[in-house]
Formats: structure tokens, sequence, C-alpha cells
């Protein structure tokens, strides 16, 4: 590793020893994953913004946040960095057959297809002992979010055969589900079950997750996309409202004349 790598390994070492940082010293591997998290989305954040100084500061935190989870796995003897690297290149060589073996793929498909048989061989060869995949849609992560997860399971099941067969019918099941969350709203001589209302609305968005996916979209940056535009959008209803007015009493035709002005704001800005 460079020299810079390991003084970054040395601190946090440093950090971890006894007369070290008491903050620090109390860490475990799980009480560092909501940080681990936290970091990862700000590199994507610095990445989306396209801001290399804060993309480089945000990835220097998802390192300091990798190479304390080394750490406190070194004091535990279970592995090291080096141990780290040398696995993750035996992998990377071991599933790019076509680059480093006899294997010969075309195109970014068929390299994701032969990803996943190479992976589904390893796990078999793991042995009883190491859960052995069984299901095809084993190797999600629980951790994922939500609509990360939703979209790599449907991806699983399209794999396996399992999936629509054009956008439009996909269209047509969300047509569905709208209709089942409004029967649920629209319940007459009956209270909302909101057990059954939170059921249809889930349903709702795995259709709208499946539209993206057959769309070749990514469902999670799609939201984040929309919901930026929507932060966009109501920061400039908020700049919008005369001085002395609050935009809490504003009427909702108040409201809803500063959000038109905010989308064609936005049109008039477009090149």
């Amino acid at each position: 590793m460079s020299q810079a790598v390991d003084q970054l390994g040395e601190i946090i070492a440093r950090l971890r020893a006894p007369g070290g940082c008491p903050w620090d010293r109390e860490q475990t591997a799980a009480s560092l994953c909501p940080s681990l998290i936290e970091e990862a989305y700000e590199v994507v954040d610095a990445i989306e913004r396209n801001h290399a100084a804060d993309l480089k500061e945000e990835l220097g935190d998802l390192l300091i946040n990798i190479l304390m989870q080394v750490e406190i796995a070194s004091e535990q003897q279970a592995f090291t960095l080096d141990a780290i690297a040398a696995s993750a290149s035996e992998k990377l060589v071991r599933r790019h057959p076509h680059v480093f073996g006899d294997s010969s793929v075309a195109t970014s498909e068929a390299v994701l297809t032969q990803w996943e048989e190479i992976k589904r061989a390893e796990r078999a060869a793991k042995g009883p002992d190491e859960a052995p995949e069984t299901s095809l849609l084993d190797g999600v992560a629980r951790a994922f979010p939500a609509l990360v997860k939703a979209q790599k399971i449907q991806k699983k099941a399209a794999k396996a055969g399992f999936d629509w067969e054009r956008p439009e019918d996909v269209v047509e099941k969300i047509r569905e589900e709208i209709a089942e969350v409004e029967q649920e709203i629209a319940a007459s001589g009956r209270q909302v079950s909101r057990e059954r209302l939170n059921e249809e609305v889930g349903d709702l968005l795995f259709a709208v997750v499946n539209l993206a996916r057959i769309l070749s979209m990514d469902a999670e940056s799609s939201l984040r996309a929309a919901t930026g535009k929507f932060e966009k959008r109501f920061r400039f209803m908020e700049r919008s409202v005369a001085e002395g007015e609050d935009f809490k009493d504003l009427s909702h035709d108040q409201m809803n004349d500063l959000w038109e002005r905010a989308k064609q704001s936005e049109k008039s800005s477009q090149p």
C-alpha cells in the first residue's frame, strides 16, 4: 500500500490503542454501520453534484470508516487489509474469465449473466456449512434500502424467466394497484384498514419499481432526482413569498400559484 494509506492506518490504530481516543476505542463493527452507510451516501451526493473537491473529502471519510472496520477485525485476528485486497483481487480475476481467462462475452448483459453464474457456483462450492444458495433470489443484502432491494429482487426473478413481457404491461399493473389503493381509501360503511392500505401502497410502490427496472432505469436514482426537483421548487416557493408574509399562512391556491411559478422558472432557465 502507499505511504499515505499506511499512515492513515497507523493513525486509526493509535486512536484505538490504549491511551487513544475514548470514542474510537468504544466503537465496534456494528456501531460503525450507520456512519459507513451515511458516508457512502455522501460520496454519491458529491458524485451527483459533480464536485471533485467534495468527492475527494467524502471518499476520505469513507476510507476512514473502512480502515476502522479493518482495524477492529485485525484486533480480533479476523483479517487484515492485505487479506482483503488479496481476496478482492482473486475475486475480480475469477469473475472476469473473459479478461483473464478463456471465456468470451460480447455484451455488458452477457458479462452480468456470467457474473451471476460464477457467484452461484462459488456459493455452491462453499458447502452446507456456508449457507448455500436455496433460492434464485439469494444474495440480496437484507440491509439494502427498500427501493434498491426491490429492484435487485426483481432483477433476479427476471433472470430466472419470471418477468413482464412489455413495459405497457407494467403500466397496466400500476393502474390496477392504484385502483386497489383507491378502493381501500373509499371503502364505504367501514373504517379504512391501515394494514390493508399499507399493503396496497407497498404493492403500488413495488410495481413502480418494476416499471423503472424494465425500462433499464435505477429506481433509487430516479426517486432521488425527483426528490431533488421537488426540493428545488419548494425552496423557490419559499424565496418568492412576499416580505412580511409567512409561507405556512398562504392559502392552498397561493401555494399552487407559487408552485407553477417555480416550474416556469425551471423551463426559462433551461438551454
